[in-house]
């Protein structure tokens, strides 16, 4: 129904950003492959979109790539994974990433992503299987690169990231700890995610 949507960028609150399509704000939900590459606000940029509706809500999640949005829609194809663990699952792993670790069966890998335990884990790898593309170029804003975050952002902003992404308080306290004062939201997260995928 909503297949892309390009606009002003707003705000930002990991994992939501609001787009200003026309005079109409648009809140998606995206995972932080594609915040990464999100420019400052006030900037325009483009995503492609997945539109969900249930009976208690109308949801719309924002991807830099096609291959990230269809990376998320096999994922909710498999039993027992909704849209939030799909996209915590796409802000613990690139869609690349993904991909090479249901080749390789790495199920111990998949496990560290929270919402998915071992069960989860290997049944994701089973149904996904031959499912995943490979990469292509990440839509950002048409003709340009991406945009560093501004810096100085609050790292409770990244907790309060990782809170969204299904982390406990204790671990996302842990994984920001050893993170400057000043960090940029972006690098910030990319750093706590990393020390959590090796925890």
């Amino acid at each position: 129904m909503i297949g892309k949507l390009t606009g002003t960028l707003l705000e930002k609150h990991p994992p939501q950003i609001l787009l200003d399509v026309h005079g109409v704000g648009y809140e998606l939900d995206v995972p932080m492959s594609t915040l990464y590459l999100l420019p400052h606000a006030g900037e325009k940029t483009a995503l492609y979109t997945h539109f969900v509706v249930r009976e208690d809500a109308q949801l719309l999640f924002g991807f830099a790539s096609r291959i990230e949005r269809e990376t998320f829609r096999q994922l909710i194809k498999v039993s027992g994974i909704g849209p939030k663990i799909a996209l915590a699952v796409l802000s613990g792993l690139t869609a690349d990433e993904l991909a090479a670790v249901v080749e390789r069966e790495d199920a111990a890998r998949l496990a560290r992503v929270p919402g998915i335990g071992k069960k989860t884990a290997e049944r994701l790898i089973l149904e996904l299987r031959g499912k995943l593309a490979g990469t292509t170029p990440l839509l950002t804003r048409p003709g340009a690169a991406p945009v560093p975050a501004k810096p100085a952002i609050p790292r409770d902003d990244v907790v309060n990231a990782l809170l969204a992404l299904g982390y406990n308080e204790r671990e996302a306290a842990a994984a920001v700890k050893p993170l400057a004062e000043d960090v940029d939201i972006n690098e910030g997260i990319r750093l706590a995610l990393r020390s959590l995928a090796k925890g």
